[in-house]
């Protein structure tokens, strides 16, 4: 069986850490043939802010339905998240809000995160690396249903992280960030089989 993983970044600025940092984790779970890796930019899905009369008045947006498709799609996600005052940056939150919304009366509930697994990792050019934003990132997809792995990472001092390449610069952050990845390939796989 092919496990399908997504990887996304909480960020839509040009040259992104966060998004560098998921793409280093894309091709570290390429190197499993049983791995289909899909690439995920949030900036190609602009989307209102989360309005409840909005929803009720026109539906979800195309580009939520089209968002929440490729989450229902695949086994798990990996997220690369930076910290917004120690918080998560809006583009994801208004995402992930818009994706856990029914699009039917008889849709089950949270059906793009129920039973998915998810891994976390972040960067920051600060000592943290982010660290602090994956706590209430890591709380709201473990309310909505996503098994959260308890490996994640936190990767300080990324201006200074990457090769040019986009490959990381210490072999510590590289095994650190292949833990994560490899904890994800095995959960996503277990759940696939088990469902």
């Amino acid at each position: 069986m092919t496990t399908k993983l997504l990887f996304t970044a909480g960020s839509t600025r040009q040259g992104s850490f966060n998004a560098r940092l998921a793409e280093a984790a894309a091709q570290l779970a390429e190197q499993h043939p049983e791995v289909s890796v899909t690439r995920l930019h949030l900036g190609d899905y602009d989307m209102p802010i989360y309005n409840g009369d909005l929803e009720a008045a026109e539906g979800l947006p195309a580009n939520a339905r089209r968002l929440k498709a490729l989450f229902r799609a695949h086994h798990g996600f990996l997220i690369a998240s930076p910290e917004y005052n120690s918080s998560m940056p809006p583009v994801l939150t208004n995402a992930l809000h818009w994706i856990s919304r029914p699009e039917t009366d008889d849709e089950p509930g949270l059906v793009a995160f129920q039973g998915k697994v998810a891994g976390l990792v972040a960067a920051s050019p600060g000592g943290l690396g982010g660290l602090r934003g994956l706590v209430p990132l890591r709380m709201m997809l473990g309310n909505i249903g996503v098994h959260v792995l308890p490996q994640q990472m936190a990767l300080s001092k990324a201006s200074e992280a990457f090769h040019d390449d986009g490959t990381l610069v210490k072999a510590s952050d590289q095994e650190r960030l292949a833990s994560v990845v490899e904890a994800l390939v095995e959960t996503a796989a277990a759940l696939g089989r088990a469902g």
